[in-house]
């Protein structure tokens, strides 16, 4: 957006190709922006996510209340009410958005907040929409400005409002769209604006599981990929997952490689604990990251207050990862805590980390 446009300002010239007629509008259906998830993702982690709410283990009070809104929904025969869920990563949004409109029995189309460039974008989305359609926007908290306004009368009202040509000759067409509901979710909803952040009816937000619940997690994902694990190794697992379903199932994978070569493919507490000592996750399940901020603030910065940039520069990682992937999980397992100065290390950080070397790397920038 130029330096002289407003945020509030309907359309950019930018947005659409002049002069265009309202029956070409549909062809920007053919232009649907849908983003897929890594190649990774699609080979690992998509045979390993629960198809149904009876399936998804945890999060009670959130699949509580989906329970409720669906089947409300499915008795009065409407779609849901607009819903977003937030939390940190791998803890199930996407996952659960593909449930909704499994229970729900709704056609999903996936999308992203970044793969969304400009108005027609989205408007290729939004007319290609049957009756009762989902729409999921992962990262929804990074839609453009301008292309986020477009999406208030299409949440409210199922409208959308252009403009075709410009100068004088400029008018504006009023598209009826079908009735849909738009699941979002997002990593950081602090940086959802408010008017956007109104017009979901449904708010949930995910929390980081109990061990209890990641050991579930591994034993279920164990059976899916036939691994041979014991009790004591499942929990192992879970225990140093983080509290994140993601990350339990990539532990899951990495222990299985090792047992495969090592353990005749059984996985035990000892083959588990080996394996992920080798690829440093401890037993408080901190990775060489998180060893490397906890030391960094406790040893050369004496404990804090510093800031988070400054971390960033020390430890060589963005400040983004650091706040979204790495701080969220250290200041819950109470090693840091935020102060109004800066980050600073707990009794706990200093009990556990105070006499220990510096991990391999931490003072390597290049």
């Amino acid at each position: 957006m130029g330096a002289g446009e407003k945020s509030g300002s309907l359309v950019s010239p930018s947005l659409f190709v002049m002069p265009v007629y309202p029956e070409q509008v549909f062809s920007m259906t053919e232009r649907i922006i849908t983003t897929t998830l890594a190649e990774r993702d699609l080979q690992y982690e998509i045979p390993l996510r629960p198809a149904t709410l009876r399936d998804f283990i945890g999060q009670k009070k959130v699949k509580d209340r989906l329970e409720i809104s669906i089947g409300a929904a499915k008795m009065r025969k409407e779609p849901l009410e607009h819903m977003l869920f937030s939390g940190p990563p791998g803890l199930g949004k996407t996952t659960l958005a593909n449930i909704v409109a499994k229970e729900i029995g709704a056609n999903i189309k996936t999308t992203s907040g970044p793969a969304i460039e400009k108005a027609g974008d989205l408007a290729g989305l939004l007319t290609s929409l049957e009756e009762g359609d989902i729409l999921f926007i992962d990262e929804i908290h990074r839609l453009n400005h301008v292309v986020e306004e477009y999406l208030y009368p299409a949440m409210e009202d199922f409208v959308l409002d252009i403009v075709i040509d410009k100068g004088p000759g400029a008018r504006s067409v009023r598209l009826n769209l079908a009735r849909f509901t738009l699941i979002g979710a997002t990593t950081r909803s602090g940086l959802l604006t408010s008017p956007l952040r109104s017009r979901f009816g449904i708010a949930n937000r995910l929390d980081y599981y109990e061990a209890g619940d990641i050991d579930q997690v591994v034993k279920r994902s164990a059976r899916i990929l036939n691994v041979q694990i014991d009790a004591a190794g499942s929990v192992e697992i879970a225990k140093r997952s983080r509290g994140t379903p993601r990350i339990a199932n990539c532990l899951l994978r990495r222990v299985r490689d090792y047992a495969q070569i090592k353990a005749d493919s059984e996985i035990t507490e000892a083959v588990a604990d080996q394996a992920l000592t080798m690829f440093d996750v401890d037993e408080f399940g901190l990775d060489e990251m998180d060893k490397k901020i906890i030391h960094t603030i406790l040893h050369k910065f004496n404990g804090g207050p510093v800031g988070v940039n400054t971390i960033a520069t020390a430890v060589g990682e963005e400040v983004g990862t650091i706040e979204e992937v790495y701080e969220p999980y250290l200041i819950q397992q109470g090693y840091v805590k935020r102060t109004p100065s800066g980050r600073k290390t707990t009794p706990l950080a200093v009990q556990h980390f105070g006499g220990s070397k510096e991990p391999k790397g931490a003072g390597e920038l290049f």
